[in-house]
């Protein structure tokens, strides 16, 4: 090849893999960048989520027993800015939420001779905002209606449940 004035001497494909190895990082370090600001972007804005939290229950009633399996998790349908959406997700799950049965309203179960209560957790959504203490609203909360039997308890820890057609025909 003859040189020319204001031309190139060398053939482009003689950079070889090495200028294509270099322009792949610069554009991957640039689509990364990107992502973080599009990421960062985002989290300011209003978004929903669910998470999963573990629970615990307190204060149940004296000389009772809950014998039912409870669940251990309450899934929380969340609504609010990214930014505590991300730090629930991060930081929040440490402590579990406390269903207090003091505080809470549980009905007993129509229809039952046994001691069969049930609590709706709709009616749980301000103890729970309370106790995530988040700029994040609780939009929904799966299961919607926990299930549950109290038994007595016994001096020797042994359980007796309450049924007293059960107790009249053993006599």
């Amino acid at each position: 090849m003859k040189r020319e004035e204001g031309s190139r001497t060398e053939k482009p494909w003689t950079n070889g893999l090495r200028g294509i190895n270099r322009d792949v990082a610069v554009f991957a370090f640039f689509l990364f960048l990107s992502f973080i600001f599009w990421y960062l972007n985002s989290l300011g804005k209003e978004n929903e989520t669910g998470i999963k939290y573990q629970v615990k229950y307190t204060n149940i009633p004296k000389e009772r027993v809950i014998t039912s399996e409870q669940p251990d998790e309450l899934n929380l349908f969340l609504k609010g800015p990214g930014y505590s959406i991300l730090k629930l997700k991060i930081f929040g799950k440490q402590a579990p939420l406390i269903i207090d049965f003091l505080k809470v309203n549980y009905k007993r179960s129509p229809g039952d001779k046994a001691l069969s209560y049930y609590i709706v957790t709709s009616g749980l959504t301000k103890s729970l905002n309370v106790q995530i203490r988040s700029g994040c609203e609780i939009t929904l909360i799966k299961p919607d209606t926990l299930f549950f039997t109290l038994d007595k308890v016994v001096a020797n820890s042994a359980v007796i449940p309450e049924n007293k057609s059960d107790n009249k025909k053993k006599r």
